[in-house]
């Protein structure tokens, strides 16, 4: 269902169900990992989620980390309220990292060093006993410029792709006023989970992590322009010829995003295998002679 209300409590246009209390969203996920975006407009409203996402992750054994600018001191007062938070920090379970540490916020972000960067972290929380690892990340400062966003979006998908296969999980926050909706839409659209009501689609990663993606939501002509940005940010890599798009979540798709689709594959000599529970897009592609998609559809 959709949850209507706040933007900085619900989760909308989304395909799987939820429970809400409060600000506290169950996503019950196809696979048990969670890549949030959560867009804000009200800090104090953003610091109730990081709260509950965080005591979630040390409810179940994960060591987690607030990643955000700022002082240490001031990063901790924020989440005193979290049970055990003081315990878990001096234990080693909990980790309050500045931005700058966790990036570096006056370059353009490296997307696979980055990626390497939390593999790293995520290991050496196994390694010390820990689940796995749950983030929390105030990245606004890092997608200020065109570049740095480029390159972000780039990043939240390479990372999506790791945390199909690895104990991260991670709740990535950007402050609305700031960035601005069209802003918010480019980084909300490569997650599978945002409360952003207005992203119509996701695309996001599905196993096996090359040359596969899902995409979720609703295609139309008002964001065919941004799905064609998505998928070059995305960069899928052919495996044996074949690009992958799972779409039993998707609900619409219309030509425009179908040529788009065409076109990404034939860039990479490849054939994009579109699946999908709907009759609609074959015989769309079949209308438009579109040889680089190929629909496959289930009953």
């Amino acid at each position: 269902m959709a949850v209507r209300g706040h933007r900085d409590q619900g989760f909308s246009r989304l395909d799987w169900p939820h429970e809400v209390t409060g600000v506290t969203i169950e996503a019950r996920l196809p696979t048990p990992y969670g890549h949030i975006c959560w867009g804000y407009d009200d800090p104090a409203a953003f610091d109730v989620r990081a709260r509950s996402y965080l005591a979630e992750g040390l409810a179940v054994g994960e060591q987690v980390w607030f990643v955000a600018a700022g002082r240490p001191e001031t990063l901790l007062e924020r989440l005193r309220a979290v049970p055990g938070f003081p315990e878990a920090l001096r234990r080693g379970a909990a980790r309050i990292v500045p931005l700058t540490d966790a990036y570096r916020h006056d370059r353009i972000v490296d997307p696979a060093t980055q990626v390497r960067a939390y593999a790293q972290a995520t290991e050496a929380a196994l390694a010390a006993g820990h689940t796995g690892l749950r983030v929390v990340a105030e990245a606004t400062p890092l997608v200020r410029t065109p570049a740095q966003l480029d390159a972000f979006v780039r990043y939240e998908h390479l990372v999506d792709r790791y945390m199909r296969t690895r104990p991260m999980s991670a709740l990535c926050a950007y402050h609305r006023p700031t960035l601005g909706d069209r802003t918010l839409a480019e980084l909300a659209c490569v997650h599978p989970q945002t409360n952003s009501e207005d992203v119509l689609f996701r695309l996001y990663a599905c196993p096996p992590a090359d040359g596969c993606a899902a995409v979720a939501g609703e295609l139309d002509p008002s964001n065919h322009d941004l799905f064609a940005t998505t998928l070059d940010r995305a960069d899928l890599r052919p495996v044996d010829g074949r690009l992958v798009v799972q779409a039993d979540n998707l609900r619409f798709i219309d030509h425009r995003s179908l040529l788009h689709l065409h076109e990404y594959a034939r860039r990479r000599d490849a054939t994009a295998v579109l699946r999908t529970s709907r009759s609609a897009p074959a015989r769309l592609v079949e209308l438009l002679q579109l040889s680089a998609v190929h629909v496959e559809t289930s009953r």
